[in-house]
């Protein structure tokens, strides 16, 4: 295969190629030569720069090559890889130029050996997913103070002790009830499910609040029970929430996504399960100091209060010697006031018995029948005054009698709710009218309405 650097005539061939155009050239060659290839073999000198890119080396029996993975590839990958891991990667063959070293930019990486369990643990993933398993709406939230812990694991398993341990130093305040059951092996899924649905239908008679699933590290076909839909539907039908904390934080199995709660390891997952005992003693002490100071308050406030009451005791004649002084002060009023009215009434006293005396003293001199006449006069002269009054009144009453003005040829007109109609301005047109004769009455409805002199509203 020959390159070709542009011009091929002799003053070309004789001129000398810079370091990096050659490298560039070399670069550029090997992309375009090989496409994206799948190489097989073991990572070692893996190094994790600062910038997030990856750096290592793929090596077999009998040669290596260097590998770079970048920040953006690697973070999708989901798992990660560590010195002496058989690994199966997609890479781009290419020259870093500034040192002219060959190597592979990775695009994607999977273990090697393990594709077939990748791929099925993909497949079941995505299935579970569909079916909303995983949902977080689903999810339920732990207790805050769980008064049992229910332990699912081997008795042999060093996540055990662990657990145990963190719950002894952190929460002892907590129950803890092992259930073993082997995490390994043939079947081991099956056992686990079933493990798991005999303690939801106990939870409620054990006092179990909570479930931790838990087992150490491993290989994914150490972890492979976790991965099976069994164990995943039982944790989903569990009716109490479960904590799963299976291997070290980059093992990420099925039964994680289906749990309430994922922790990275199992002491971990103990240490989420339940609030440490000085935490709550203290959330205890916040809550006895506020109440003390709502109580010094409550004690403050009823002690003013019975202070104002005190002092509102302290003078009970008060109310009394007031009444008493506006009582003194009253008394001369009312002397006062009782003496004009008694001197009032001997004036009036005094004034009828001055008419008396004055009747007394009136000597008529005519004879007893002119005395009569006179007095029958008198009698006749008020009665023709009353008379007159009395007639004038009668003819005043007669004047202003509605059946009179009736009679004379006027109508009365009367609105629905029974009030006269003394102005036209009050009416409209298609109103309903009640009219009143001398003799008898009609209904009628108005047509138009004549406002004024100058106009008026036709319907």
């Amino acid at each position: 295969m020959a390159l070709d650097f542009g011009d091929t005539n002799a003053e070309s061939a004789r001129a000398a190629l810079t370091v990096s155009a050659l490298n560039r050239a070399v670069s550029g060659l090997l992309q375009r030569s090989f496409p994206l290839v799948r190489v097989r073999g073991e990572i070692a000198n893996l190094t994790r720069a600062a910038s997030g890119h990856w750096y290592f080396v793929l090596k077999d029996d009998q040669a290596q090559a260097r590998c770079v993975m970048f920040r953006a590839r690697n973070q999708l990958l989901g798992w990660m890889p560590r010195d002496g891991d058989e690994v199966e990667v997609s890479a781009v063959v290419s020259l870093y130029e500034a040192r002219g070293e060959f190597q592979l930019s990775v695009e994607s990486m999977r273990r090697a050996g393990q594709g077939r369990l990748f791929e099925e643990f993909l497949r079941l993933k995505a299935k579970l997913a569909s079916e909303g398993l995983f949902a977080g709406e689903r999810k339920r939230s732990l207790p805050r103070i769980p008064r049992r812990v229910a332990v699912v694991t081997s008795m042999q398993a060093a996540a055990l002790s662990d657990v145990v341990t963190a719950l002894y130093r952190r929460a002892p305040y907590v129950g803890v009830i092992v259930y073993p059951v082997p995490v390994q092996g043939a079947g081991a899924g099956s056992q686990v499910a079933a493990m798991l649905r005999k303690v939801s239908r106990r939870a409620v008679g054990d006092g179990v609040d909570v479930i931790l699933l838990v087992r150490g590290g491993g290989s994914i076909e150490d972890l492979w029970a976790f991965n099976e839909e069994v164990v995943a539907r039982a944790i989903v039908s569990c009716t109490v929430p479960v904590v799963v904390g299976v291997g070290h934080e980059s093992d990420i199995t099925i039964a994680d996504f289906a749990a309430d709660l994922r922790a990275p390891t199992p002491t971990a997952a103990a240490e989420l399960v339940a609030p440490a005992g000085a935490m709550l003693q203290a959330d205890i002490q916040r809550c006895v100091d506020q109440l003390q100071r709502l109580q010094l308050l409550r004690v403050q406030a009823l002690a003013q209060r019975l202070d104002y009451a005190q002092r509102t005791l302290a003078k009970p004649r008060m109310p009394i010697l007031a009444l008493d002084h506006r009582l003194r002060s009253l008394q001369p009023r009312a002397g006062r006031a009782l003496g004009h009215a008694l001197n009032a009434r001997r004036a009036q006293l005094a004034a009828l018995r001055e008419r008396l005396l004055g009747w007394r003293r009136i000597r008529l001199a005519v004879e007893p029948n002119e005395r009569v006449a006179t007095l029958a006069a008198l009698v006749a002269r008020s009665v023709n005054l009353h008379w007159m009054r009395l007639t004038s009144m009668a003819a005043r009453l007669h004047a202003m009698d509605p059946h009179a003005v009736l009679a004379r040829g006027y109508t009365i007109a009367f609105k629905p709710d029974g009030h006269a109609v003394s102005d036209a301005a009050q009416l409209h047109s298609n109103d309903e009218l009640r009219l009143m004769f001398a003799r008898g009455g009609a209904r009628v409805q108005v047509r138009w309405v004549l406002k004024d002199d100058r106009s008026h509203d036709e319907r």
